[in-house]
């Protein structure tokens, strides 16, 4: 396990940069609606466009946090003691975002992105049991 935590967080930090590209696209208006919040519309609304703005931001973020677990020399967005807590929270969204993909009414969402958020809840928890395991090993 201890050397599947770096593939894990480099695997994350892939698809995270390429979720960021997508909800920028999106925000942009690019027509891959029918790829996101449903599938109802090619175009987004002006809403949903700013939605995926601010969602571009918040998965760029955890992009970063991801890539300062790849590269420990990197400052992360928060604090070290705080990435067990921020990775559990993240295993949880992952999951409701793999759930939510999955039964999306738009096929396209299904087959994108209910893999994408598997995979990346499963890079969460290879980390997260990583951590676990190292700690209890120390202590």
């Amino acid at each position: 396990m201890e050397a599947l935590a770096p593939v894990a967080a480099w695997v994350a930090v892939v698809l995270l940069i390429v979720l960021v590209g997508f909800q920028v696209a999106l925000a942009a208006g690019v027509p891959w609606g029918k790829a996101a919040y449903g599938g109802a519309s090619a175009t987004l609304e002006p809403r949903l466009r700013i939605a995926s703005g601010i969602a571009a931001v918040v998965w760029a973020l955890v992009a970063w946090f991801f890539l300062s677990l790849a590269i420990p020399a990197l400052a992360g967005p928060v604090p070290d003691s705080w990435n067990i807590v921020v990775l559990w929270v993240l295993v949880g969204l992952f999951a409701i975002a793999t759930a939510m993909n999955g039964i999306s009414r738009s096929r396209i969402e299904r087959a994108i992105w209910t893999p994408v958020s598997a995979v990346l809840l499963g890079c969460a928890l290879v980390i997260v049991f990583r951590i676990i395991g190292a700690s209890t090993m120390a202590g």
